[in-house]
């Protein structure tokens, strides 16, 4: 008779259901595990066996067959070792094989019996609630697959605990889920002297998850501006801090078990690889456009990143998702970001110093921002040049808003989005607008549409580039608490989209 137990594999966020059956038969003694196991997988075997001659189970001297079905899809990861152990239990006849059927597993075994934990808890706890199943998982997952509610979780320390569970010697009680963390407070953009231009520009670009580009000397303030921009951005929504912990849950990012309402703020170096950036790799885990879903990709050094890195980040700024293609399937990630991205005018930064500018300004200047490509570029809402501060400014007193006062505003602008876009599935944000809800949302008065009229013609924008003064607007708008979008608010959006024009007057 066959025995049989649950777990998942992985793909992307989508957990499917894998079939652990276990078969023993006469013949010679052996231990079999089939099914597209990887190495991890295959060595599961001899920790299950290791784990067992701890509590003085023996393994029967039959022929031990294990299949994972469906055995087409590749199975990764260490999270078998537990359903495996189980449904050899079951196979012989010391867990009840009922009570074995009606849960999902995953855990690690080590070769003392305890349960280690393993990443992707919080996706299994979802499949295992899709299929009304209940989940058991090691004691350090229980925390973090408890948030989705929808099934009973049950978090053994050690595989004897698991058992004495089972067989009703000792019934754990379901885990709870971890504290919810409240965002940390971060640095304060008060503190940043000077570049009114710049902080206005991140209001902005909080506001409305509006993508930002800043160039300027070196030690103008663009790391600093961008470090401090958490502190303006709204907490998690309950739906957004879901959709990040299944992510970072994959990549084993959640601490013990808490899940974070602070939006993630990823800065890779310009060295790193497009696998670490877009994702893949082996088990083509989550890249950091999507461990920055919800929140901020801060790319320093931007035309230091390699061509092919930058030139993969176009699809996924557009489209909210990133799809990992491989021979035998493709892996879907999240990635609605907000990218920041910062840069020298130059290779040596000193562009605009006559003093200090290498012999070949201005020409470097356009070979090294062409690093950049045009449509690249284009998907850029704000652009902004950050001027060096002078010395004897730095010795000011702080001035200007707090970063507490700029987060009210932009809370109440992205509450008045929400609002308005309610009946649009999909759209959360001014940045997410498109066809019918920009143009009910965005479009100017009539002077307003002049003036867009007039910079179109002039400087040539894309119809791409055209929406996106349109979205900024509307934040722009919204931060002034107008139901429609005017002039003034046209004329400081297209400032921001074209850098050498003035600011306006407000």
């Amino acid at each position: 008779m066959v025995a049989r137990a649950y777990t998942v594999a992985f793909e992307g966020l989508d957990a499917r259901m894998v079939e652990v059956q276990c078969a023993l038969a006469p013949g010679v003694p052996s231990f079999s595990l089939v099914g597209l196991p990887d190495k991890a997988v295959s060595e599961a075997k001899e920790r299950v066996r290791a784990a067992l001659a701890t509590m003085s189970i023996a393994l029967p001297s039959k022929r031990i067959t294990l299949n994972l079905s469906p055995a087409d899809l590749p199975k990764e990861g260490s999270h078998f070792d537990l359903p495996i152990a189980l449904a050899l239990l079951a196979a012989l006849d010391i867990l009840p094989k009922d009570a074995v059927e009606h849960c999902v597993a995953l855990g690690e075994l080590s070769l003392d019996g305890n349960l280690v934990p393993v990443t992707g808890a919080l996706p299994a706890a979802m499949a295992a609630a899709e299929e009304d199943r209940s989940l058991v998982c090691p004691e350090g997952c229980g925390a973090e697959a408890a948030w989705v509610g929808a099934c009973a979780v049950i978090a053994p320390g050690s595989l004897a605990q698991a058992i004495a569970h089972f067989t009703g010697q000792r019934v754990l009680d379901p885990a709870t889920p971890g504290e919810i963390t409240d965002p940390a407070r971060s640095r304060d953009l008060r503190e940043v002297k000077g570049q009114e231009r710049a902080k206005r520009a991140l209001e902005i670009a909080a506001a409305g998850r509006h993508h930002v580009l800043m160039v300027g000397t070196p030690g103008s303030g663009k790391s600093m501006l961008a470090a401090r921009l958490p502190g303006i951005l709204p907490p998690l929504s309950a739906t957004e801090a879901l959709e990040t912990s299944m992510v970072h849950s994959l990549a084993g990012l959640l601490d013990e078990g808490g899940i974070s309402r602070t939006r993630p703020f990823r800065e890779p170096h310009h060295t790193a690889s497009m696998a670490a950036i877009v994702g893949g790799g082996r088990g083509a885990k989550p890249g950091e456009i999507s461990l920055a879903h919800n929140g901020v990709l801060f790319m320093d050094e931007f035309p230091e990143f390699s061509r092919q890195v930058l030139e993969t980040l176009r699809q996924p700024i557009e489209t909210g998702e990133v799809v990992v293609a491989r021979a035998n399937a493709h892996v879907r990630y999240p990635c609605r970001f907000m990218l920041v991205a910062a840069a020298n005018p130059c290779k040596c930064g000193y562009l605009s110093d006559p003093n200090r500018a290498c012999a070949r300004a201005p020409g470097c200047g356009e070979d090294y921002m062409g690093r950049i490509s045009g449509p690249l570029m284009d998907r850029f809402d704000l652009r902004i040049d950050v001027p060096p501060v002078c010395y004897t400014d730095l010795d000011l007193p702080e001035d200007g808003d707090c970063s507490a006062t700029i987060a009210a505003r932009v809370a109440e602008a992205r509450a008045v989005q929400l609002a308005r876009y309610a009946d649009h599935p999909g759209i959360r944000s001014n940045a997410d607008a498109e066809g019918a809800a920009l143009a009910a949302s965005a479009t100017p008065d009539a002077a307003g549409s002049a003036l867009l009229s007039q910079v179109a013609e002039r400087f040539g924008l894309t119809a791409r580039g055209y929406h996106r003064v349109l979205r900024v607007a509307r934040t722009i708008a919204d931060l002034d608490g107008c139901d429609a979008v005017g002039r003034h608010h046209v004329a400081e959006a297209v400032s921001f989209r074209l850098p050498d024009a003035p600011a306006p007057q407000r």
